[in-house]
């Protein structure tokens, strides 16, 4: 079976050039960013483009990089598991809108022999990455998991080494739950570990833990499962210890969400949420008469936009991420209908 790296690279290929150009003035849409939500993406272009004569790519190069690409224009958008800061959004020199595409979570992975059901608190969690825990028969670990047999093996953290939107959400979670994590580590898409091994992409790490027995890394759900990866159970702001799957991303997601679409949903306050859970993004620049930009590379942007929240949500289920609450995509809507052309409103 192809691994999630093997797969999205010969899918982007097959996007990108394997595509037929059915005329000579085929649109070509560009994005790049974040890899937390890029099988989903690949999927929508995969089959958005099967149906409509319009070429669009995606590169995996993690938020920051979408981040930056959007702000240097050099991307008709963005990905990211991050919403931008009001520092960025002032550094822009023209307004950006967030569209939340699907819900998706942070999992904690692990090799460990037996492949015991893992359960751990945020002050576990926080002094793992920490590195306050050395080894997996630390008596803490085993109090919190008395119905599983935990080896005596040193652990071995694998971390994010590059800039990351899954970094960001694991340590703003971590940030929100332990003062002690938030003085020493922080939060950001780029943080200084105190320890651990460094890997660049959620594909990087699934397989790295994969290959090192004991060790314990961190990556979207769905890269987990294609790995066949185990998963821990986190302990919630309400008490429950909660694996991350449809139910408890949709219940992270089942809080109050601002008009532009900025929302953390890291220990969220709902009984049955997954804390770790994340809105991922697509980010563009509302007016879209930029860089020689002509109306039909526009209007097909906010068609696909508008697909994506609607028909594309099918998908979500099936490669393990939540799909969007009916009411937010009512919400998102408003948001799409506000890009403009020139002045004029690309979605009537």
């Amino acid at each position: 079976m192809l691994s999630l790296r093997s797969l999205a690279t010969l899918l982007f290929f097959l996007v990108c050039l394997v595509c037929p150009v059915h005329s000579a003035a085929q649109v070509i849409i560009d994005g790049a960013g974040a890899t937390f939500p890029g099988p989903l993406y690949m999927k929508w272009i995969e089959a958005y483009t099967k149906q409509n004569d319009v070429r669009i790519t995606y590169r995996f190069v993690g938020s920051g990089k979408g981040i930056s690409s959007l702000l240097q224009k050099t991307v008709d958008f963005g990905g990211t598991d991050v919403f931008l800061s009001n520092e960025e959004l002032q550094s822009a020199d023209a307004d950006i809108l967030h569209i939340p595409t699907c819900v998706g979570a942070v999992a904690i992975i692990y090799n460990l022999p037996s492949h015991p059901c893992l359960k751990l608190t945020s002050t576990s969690l926080a002094e793992l990455f920490l590195g306050k825990i050395k080894n997996w028969s630390d008596h803490n670990l085993r109090t919190i998991n008395r119905d599983s047999e935990l080896p005596d093996i040193e652990i071995t953290l694998i971390h994010r080494s590059d800039s990351s939107g899954t970094n960001f959400l694991l340590t703003n979670y971590l940030s929100q739950v332990n003062p002690e994590w938030n003085h020493a580590i922080g939060q950001g898409k780029v943080v200084r570990w105190k320890r651990g091994i460094g890997v660049e992409t959620n594909a990087g790490v699934a397989e790295t833990v994969k290959r090192i027995p004991g060790s314990i890394g961190y990556v979207s759900l769905n890269y987990a499962l294609e790995e066949k990866l185990p998963v821990a159970k986190i302990q919630n702001s309400q008490g429950k210890f909660v694996a991350p799957d449809g139910t408890s991303l949709s219940a992270a997601a089942s809080v109050d969400i601002p008009d532009d679409m900025r929302k953390i949903l890291t220990n969220a306050k709902t009984l049955n949420g997954y804390p770790i859970s994340a809105f991922s993004y697509l980010i563009l620049y509302r007016e879209q008469s930029y860089k020689e930009r002509n109306n039909a590379r526009a209007r097909a942007l906010a068609q696909f936009l508008w697909w994506c929240i609607h028909q594309g949500q099918r998908y979500n289920e099936s490669l393990n991420y939540a799909p969007l609450p009916e009411t937010l995509v009512t919400k998102i809507e408003r948001v799409i209908r506000s890009m403009t052309y020139k002045g004029e409103h690309l979605i009537k």
